[in-house]
């Protein structure tokens, strides 16, 4: 069974996730302001992990799945329950804090945004 860290995620939203996730056999874990500063494997009870001793925190929403789980975002998506900030766990990232994927997710974000609005300088047409 899959398990999805939600941050930040409150009330309606929460609830239309909450739903869908109970629906597809999903385990929710809703992580404490006080455990953002963790590593994702910590919070999620890999071996090998230990918390954090600072404190860090964040605004943002952010999903963590720990697979991909497409129904998932797939239902958000219909019922309106859309996070902008979404990641799976890799061996790389299991290591980071809560608030690090975030401020990765958000730096990835922004470079995509940017590209997006990049006009082409010119478009070759097909002889």
């Amino acid at each position: 069974m899959s398990r999805i860290l939600l941050y930040n995620i409150h009330g309606d939203k929460l609830a239309k996730i909450r739903a869908a996730a109970s629906l597809l056999g999903l385990t929710l874990i809703e992580v404490s302001e006080e455990e953002f500063s963790h590593p994702i494997g910590y919070v999620l009870g890999y071996e090998d992990f230990t918390p954090s001793e600072t404190a860090e925190s964040f605004p943002d929403e952010m999903l963590v799945m720990e697979t991909l789980t497409s129904p998932l975002l797939d239902a958000m998506r219909r019922n309106g329950a859309t996070v902008a900030l979404k990641a799976v766990v890799t061996e790389q990232n299991q290591g980071w804090s809560g608030a690090a994927l975030c401020r990765e997710l958000r730096r990835e974000h922004e470079a995509m945004r940017a590209y997006a609005s990049q006009k082409p300088v010119h478009k070759h047409k097909k002889k």
